[in-house]
């Protein structure tokens, strides 16, 4: 039987704890959740495609299933059910706790899932009403507006919040950089205003590699891990990152809704976060790049990209939008972003359409706007490509006799 060496199996969770804390973020990315591969002979993450597991001692399952009952706590020894927890997904939910900063994370179907689990979650404690400010992505607008889940929302800009809060307010929303406009918000004083009342950022677009808004006062961090965090345009998922007390109500709405995440994605998800602050880094070059030469060309009208960087540009042209999204070859004409490839939408017409044209205006989200996800190919290329889209369509002449008829 092969053995390990001592040294390599005398590492307590302390140590790692302690080890942990002292790493760069790109070392985290790449061994969290993965530091008790080695221990076991393994390199790669397993993928555990249990729905069910086997066990003979029923008192003892009986215990830990009260035992989640009572706060949602992760159940101590094997796995029970794939509804109730999951050995791939747990990886996933611990890297991007740590990358984040925050005590737990818990991984969800979709964005969505994650933002309805975290509102269900303050409203079975009576914390009804949500603050928001606008833009959000469309999505999550219309769940709030549409009070869809019971919830009540009053919409403000960041200089109204203490004043909309109420005693039942549950939480404060807010999206920074915003989908899809990348107006940036000062989280600290955010978090400040809202007081006793919990902050949930949206950090999509950021991604822990630009900004960690746990270390700014947000007791909740949310994203669309369909995005950067998979980052391959393969896998649907949402997470958010959290106290561990909030993860264990969090824990408790997944295992009843049932909007868990599928163990293949949980994989997929932690390979996608040890190559994220290379993706991020690389895509925010190009971006940076491509933002300077749009903001400098005659045939757009204004350029929006954030101060921390980032992938995202959102533009305005002077022409039809429509015509630029016909036009493009390179780049993808697609919903979502975050992906290797550069995808390019009109935000008035898919992700935001959803929002009341008046509100999404009034957010900044006008008819001319677009939205563009840089990605990893060549920057000359990606200009090349957007330079064409943007020219004016060569019209043939129409015949005189043809234009008669």
């Amino acid at each position: 039987m092969f053995t390990l060496p001592a040294m390599d199996t005398a590492s307590t969770g302390a140590y790692d704890d302690v080890r942990a804390a002292s790493r760069a973020l790109a070392t985290e990315a790449v061994h969290a959740g993965r530091d008790d591969l080695a221990r076991q002979g393994l390199h790669a993450p397993p993928i555990d495609l249990s729905t069910t597991y086997p066990s003979y001692d029923s008192r003892a399952e009986a215990a830990r299933i009260d035992a989640f009952a009572t706060d949602g706590a992760d159940p101590l020894g094997p796995p029970v059910y794939g509804r109730l927890g999951n050995p791939t997904v747990a990886r996933f939910e611990t890297a991007l706790a740590r990358l984040e900063g925050t005590e737990s994370a818990v991984a969800f179907a979709s964005g969505m899932a994650a933002l309805s689990a975290v509102l269900l979650a303050r409203s079975a404690a009576g914390l009804r009403h949500v603050v928001a400010v606008r833009p959000l992505y469309g999505c999550s607008d219309h769940l709030l507006t549409a009070g869809l889940l019971g919830t009540e929302v009053t919409w403000t800009d960041p200089a109204g919040i203490t004043d909309a809060l109420r005693p039942d307010t549950g939480l404060v929303m807010v999206e920074s950089p915003a989908n899809p406009t990348l107006a940036e918000l000062d989280l600290r004083a955010i978090a400040h205003a809202c007081g006793s009342v919990p902050l949930l950022a949206d950090n999509t677009f950021a991604t822990p590699v630009l900004q960690r808004p746990a270390e700014q006062g947000a007791r909740m961090v949310l994203h669309s891990a369909t995005k950067y965090l998979g980052g391959h345009g393969d896998v649907l998922a949402g997470v958010v990152a959290c106290d561990e007390e909030f993860a264990g109500r969090l824990r408790q709405i997944r295992f009843a809704t049932g909007g868990v995440l599928h163990p293949l994605a949980g994989y997929l998800l932690l390979r996608g976060l040890s190559t994220l602050p290379v993706r991020v880094r690389a895509a925010s070059a190009n971006a940076a790049e491509l933002a300077r030469r749009l903001a400098a060309d005659p045939r757009v009208a204004r350029v929006r990209y954030p101060r921390l960087g980032g992938a995202m540009i959102a533009f305005e042209v002077h022409g039809d939008p429509h015509e630029v999204i016909s036009r493009v070859r390179l780049v993808t004409p697609a919903v979502s972003l975050g992906s290797v490839d550069t995808l390019i939408q009109h935000p008035a017409s898919i992700s935001h359409r959803i929002v009341d044209a008046e509100d999404r205006r009034g957010a900044g989200v006008s008819d001319r706007l677009l939205r563009l996800s840089v990605g990893l190919e060549d920057v000359d290329d990606l200009w090349a490509d957007l330079d064409q889209a943007l020219a004016e369509p060569v019209r043939t002449p129409v015949p005189l006799r043809e234009a008669v008829r």
